[in-house]
């Protein structure tokens, strides 16, 4: 069965590079989608899905319910763009000034329409249903997972795959990695107003631009010497903003940065800590502080089971030596959110092609990923599903070769 259902994938292989090319002509900003999401449920309905447009604000989701009973898994795609003008040389370059799919979010995307295609047109030999989520606003907190799932999206789903296309990973490669994966993301804003004056005369101001100089080096402190050094973390200031004249000590300065953290007491203890060692600096010399600390994205851990599946899988259709163990990234991704309800597993696809340019890291103007990276996100996809809905009876063959990846 599985031969067939690949079979076919390959067969709709050129309608995805078009949908995706399509998509990434006319992409769409994080909670800005509209054309977007209207293209993939007009996709959805026309393979006689049921339907559910609006979601959590913009998300699309779609069931295919199987031929006999089973469990329920749910696949995930974002479809949202970013603020960054598109430089590449090619026919498909945004028509959108200023928007570009850098990141890859086009061909999840096109994949997952590709994977729906595929198995609703062998619905009735299905031993369970699948859930296709298609995602809003990845890239911008606080997400559309969350208010998806919040939604419904995830009621009566047993596990959850998702998939990332990587351009620092070569086209034809998996990278999978069991536990905590990706970072807790969260950001702070400090303002320090102390007291104005002449820049002849410092004995009478509050200089909240020394004291924030003092601040930023401050803050290094609590990862170096507050948390635990086997629990990573990260705390970085971004922006240190104060002044507009050089001959004025100014009244006020402002600091921001962002945290990254996987355990949860850590991510407390320096939401907590950065606030104390802001007042301590400060409040002893005359200044205020005012602090905000912003919760995003909590950390993704993928769970051994369901990437266990995955890396048996990709080893057998792609051979070991294609298979990578990722290291945790301190990077962030809302697909935590799913598998904080649902088992599941969050995987990466390489789409680096140093023939076609196709190197640049993701947000970059120039970010681009060979386009059979959506052969790959394919064929795990519908490997895993098969794969769980029989309790592992149905087992893919070899796919990849040296000659044609994928």
């Amino acid at each position: 069965m599985i031969a067939k259902l690949f079979a076919r994938l390959e067969e709709l292989y050129p309608e995805a590079v078009q949908f995706r090319r399509d998509l990434h002509m006319y992409p769409e900003l994080s909670f800005h989608e509209v054309n977007t999401p209207e293209k993939v449920a007009d996709t959805l309905r026309s393979l006689g899905l049921d339907v559910r447009t609006g979601v959590g604000g913009r998300g699309v989701v779609g069931l295919l319910t199987g031929g006999k009973p089973g469990k329920t898994v749910a696949l995930r795609a974002d479809f949202d763009a970013l603020p960054i003008q598109d430089e590449k040389d090619v026919a498909y370059k945004s028509r959108i000034p200023g928007v570009m799919h850098a990141c890859g979010h086009d061909i999840h995307t096109a994949a997952l329409l590709s994977v729906a295609k595929v198995l609703s047109e062998f619905r009735e030999e299905l031993p369970g249903n699948i859930v296709f989520i298609h995602q809003f606003a990845e890239e911008v907190i606080p997400g559309g997972a969350k208010p998806m799932i919040e939604d419904g999206c995830l009621d009566g789903v047993d596990v959850i795959f998702g998939a990332h296309v990587a351009s620092s990973i070569p086209v034809g490669q998996i990278g999978v990695g069991e536990g905590y994966m990706m970072a807790a993301g969260d950001s702070f804003e400090i303002e320090l107003i102390g007291k104005g004056a002449h820049g002849a005369y410092p004995h009478l101001s509050v200089d909240p631009l020394l004291l924030g100089s003092q601040l930023v080096v401050n803050l290094q402190q609590i990862v170096s010497r507050r948390v635990d050094p086997l629990k990573p973390a990260v705390i970085t200031c971004g922006t240190f903003t104060s002044g507009q004249a050089y001959n004025v000590i100014p009244e006020t300065a402002k600091i921001t940065g962002t945290v990254r953290t996987f355990h949860e007491d850590v991510r407390d203890l320096i939401e907590e800590a950065i606030g104390q060692v802001a007042a301590a600096t400060c409040e002893g010399a005359g200044a205020t502080v005012r602090y905000t600390y912003t919760r995003g994205y909590p950390a993704l851990f993928n769970h051994a089971e369901e990437t266990k599946r995955v890396e048996e899988l990709a080893k057998v259709m792609y051979g070991e030596e294609n298979v990578m163990q990722l290291p945790p990234s301190m990077g962030m991704e809302d697909f935590a959110y799913y598998v904080q309800k649902v088992p599941g597993t969050f995987f990466n696809v390489g789409g680096m092609n140093p023939d076609i340019q196709a190197t640049y890291p993701h947000h970059h103007p120039k970010f681009d990923v060979d386009e059979r990276s959506m052969r790959g996100i394919g064929q795990l996809f519908i490997a895993a599903v098969l794969h769980y809905l029989t309790d592992g009876e149905v087992v893919p063959e070899r796919v990849g070769t040296e000659a044609s990846v994928f």
